[in-house]
């Protein structure tokens, strides 16, 4: 039987919550503090209609922070004008580029602001464990970078040999399969193995990296079993379930399936529309750095060099840093420089 175990991670400026399966990671979970808890999934709010789009039935809703919400118009909303304020909940958050998606609730008084924020990101773990115990500590954090590192991958090798590549693009998630050398054995029996286990992979790592919306599987070999294939997927994916939806295995060798979006994904808050860690990701490592440091020597000075972006980035948690740990540490932007080094004075 799979086993789960969760675990959370409070460090400067963010927490991150992760899950393993059978111990590997298979969701991280990140809320960094200067997220806007109006943007959140389940804050519910008090929006401005900016601009309706009636041909598209959608309004655009100002909550006082960028980007705009979009709010599907329902019969009862057919009589709104630009400018009315109305209650809402956040039901997806904004993704790149893309606004979040609003549940409207009912008339309101301005002006825009929050009414009730969403679950804490404790909560959110806690309706994932389900009473198990969640775990913290310095298993937490190294659970937590392992994770990282992993969502900002793109080649997986998979355990019966071959790999799978996952690439997003704006329309949809890409994942292809390659079998990889096989000694022995058939190649269609081969194929078939390295789709099943590609499979239970994928839908691993599309929960780590936290992708939805549609994604495409292009399978090794041809000649496949569908049913067999889809019985598999249906497996895999059951723990995104509700709103999960699957095509058939086409002529061209490739599995359909689409994955309800909530929130922002992971991968999109490490990297944004890179491959390799942004700015901010860069300052929470340099902000776990310094205080492991100063933790490891209790009365040791440190300084943080780093490129600008990651300093100004770190700058507004050092305050943080220095409340509990004492005035011995130090942060300096450095213009010719590209990361970040944590260094004794």
């Amino acid at each position: 039987m799979s086993r789960r175990r969760f675990f959370l991670d409070p460090s400067p400026g963010e927490t991150r919550a992760v899950v393993t399966l059978d111990g590997r990671p298979e969701r991280l979970i990140i809320a960094r503090h200067a997220d806007p808890a109006i943007q959140a999934h389940g804050a519910q709010a008090v929006a401005r209609v900016r601009a309706i789009d009636r041909n598209l039935a959608i309004a655009f809703l100002d909550l006082g922070t960028a980007p705009d919400a979009v709010l599907n118009l329902e019969p009862q909303l057919e009589g709104i004008s630009e400018g009315a304020f109305l209650e809402v909940e956040i039901r997806a958050e904004a993704r790149a580029g893309k606004g979040a998606r609003a549940r409207w609730l009912g008339p309101a008084k301005g002006p825009a602001r929050l009414l009730e924020p969403g679950p804490n990101l404790e909560a959110r773990l806690g309706s994932l464990a389900r009473g198990a115990a969640v775990e913290t500590g310095p298993a937490a954090r190294t659970l937590a970078d392992t994770a990282q590192d992993e969502v900002l991958e793109t080649h997986f090798l998979l355990p019966t040999g071959g790999n799978i590549a996952i690439e997003t693009t704006r329309a949809l998630v890409a994942i292809d399969v390659d079998v990889g050398a096989q000694p022995g054995g058939t190649a269609k029996r081969a194929a078939r193995t390295a789709n099943q286990v590609a499979i239970a992979e994928a839908a691993r790592l599309l929960r780590l990296k936290g992708l939805g919306g549609l994604v495409v599987i292009d399978l090794a070999g041809r000649g496949h079993d569908g049913a067999a294939l889809l019985a598999a997927a249906k497996s895999a994916f059951a723990p995104d379930s509700p709103g999960v939806a699957f095509g058939p295995v086409s002529r061209f060798g490739t599995l359909e399936l689409t994955i309800p979006r909530r929130m922002r994904p992971s991968l999109e808050i490490l990297a944004g529309d890179g491959r390799v860690a942004n700015s901010q990701t860069q300052a929470m490592a340099l902000l776990r750095s310094l205080e492991r440091e100063a933790l490891t020597d209790g009365g040791g000075r440190f300084e943080a060099r780093a490129a600008p972006g990651i300093a100004a980035a770190a700058a507004p948690y050092m305050s943080e840093l220095l409340d509990r740990l004492g005035a011995r540490l130090s942060l300096r932007a450095e213009a010719d420089r590209s990361g970040f080094e944590v260094r004794p004075l």
